[in-house]
């Protein structure tokens, strides 16, 4: 048995599971695990310093997997931006046949760029709102991510069990649920409510072939799903870190009055962040973490994970769910 979707056709992957973007880990090996396990591998295009690197990962990802993967291009307002446009023609010219966006209204210029060489765009945000906006623009896939997510939540703070299906109400093209995703449950619980697979970001980090510090992983095990902290919310970037220390004192000094960035800037910068990643020292800096922590219990390899979700998904739809109709 296997579970078909309109996300398995129009990806042409095995299972409806894809592996979101996440900086400084989705790197070849991360991307094609999932892909041979079945699922889609997203490498990140900006963990990689130039266009040129980006070409040369693409390559590295290929020569490690036969089956479809993409890229994830986020843009984001920074001081410094990178050129984007750079990478996007980099992505181009890797073949590269699916592209995971996300960020800023700016994006709508890399959708321009790829479009026309046949990339399918599958498109994350944290609103129905831009989910209608990006359908009308002309993406091939909503990737619906509700509160629980890891990263940036959005401001509206809606959970998934509402988010979800309020998104399918009004999309009409394909529809990954983002945040709060992990285990077979949690696929059944997305088909539901009418979205056609689930994208995961934290669960992967919590697998062998994560290529992330041994001590990293393991406190994804170790917190609960409270174990998560929401920092920049009065900056109007609200973000989802895990619990750890660093974190602690970010969101005290946060909570004083007339906090500024600039009074933790050197715990949360990004620097710090891809050295507690290599280290394992979780005094380096903080790192991204969803609410889905608590239902992480263990380090598998991405072919036993997704091969675990797909068959614990399937028991739940054909024996609990058929078994409970009178």
């Amino acid at each position: 048995m296997a579970i078909k979707t309109r996300i398995t056709e129009l990806l042409e992957i095995e299972h409806p599971i894809v592996q979101g973007g996440m900086m400084n880990v989705g790197f070849a090996e991360m991307a094609s695990a999932v892909s041979n396990a079945g699922g889609l591998g997203i490498i990140t295009a900006l963990s990689q310093p130039s266009p040129q690197a980006l070409r040369e990962e693409i390559e590295r990802t290929r020569s490690m997997t036969s089956k479809p993967f993409g890229v994830n291009m986020t843009v984001f307002p920074t001081i410094n931006s990178p050129d984007y446009a750079a990478y996007a023609q980099a992505i181009i010219d890797g073949g590269i046949k699916i592209v995971e966006t996300a960020g800023t209204p700016a994006v709508r210029e890399i959708w321009e760029q790829l479009k026309p060489h046949g990339i399918k765009i599958l498109h994350k945000c944290t609103a129905v709102r831009h989910a209608v906006s990006a359908e009308k623009a002309g993406v091939d896939v909503i990737s619906i991510d509700g509160f629980e997510c890891a990263g940036h939540p959005g401001e509206d703070d809606i959970p998934g069990l509402i988010l979800i299906p309020a998104a399918a109400d009004k999309v009409s093209i394909p529809m990954l649920a983002s945040g709060g995703f992990g285990d077979g449950r949690g696929l059944a619980a997305a088909l539901s409510l009418g979205a056609d697979g689930i994208n995961m970001g934290t669960r992967f980090c919590a697998t062998v072939e994560a290529p992330i510090h041994d001590n990293v992983k393991q406190a994804y095990v170790n917190n609960d799903e409270r174990g998560t902290h929401l920092i920049f919310r009065s900056f109007k970037n609200t973000a989802r870190v895990g619990k750890s220390e660093v974190s602690d004192e970010v969101a005290r000094r946060l909570a004083q009055p007339g906090a500024k960035f600039e009074d933790v800037k050197e715990l949360v910068a990004g620097t710090a962040g891809k050295r507690l990643l290599e280290t394992g020292d979780l005094s380096e800096g903080v790192f991204w973490a969803g609410m889905i922590q608590g239902l992480i219990h263990d380090i598998p390899t991405c072919e036993v994970l997704v091969s675990r979700i797909v068959a614990d998904a399937e028991t739940i739809i054909r024996s609990r769910l058929f078994g409970l109709l009178a």
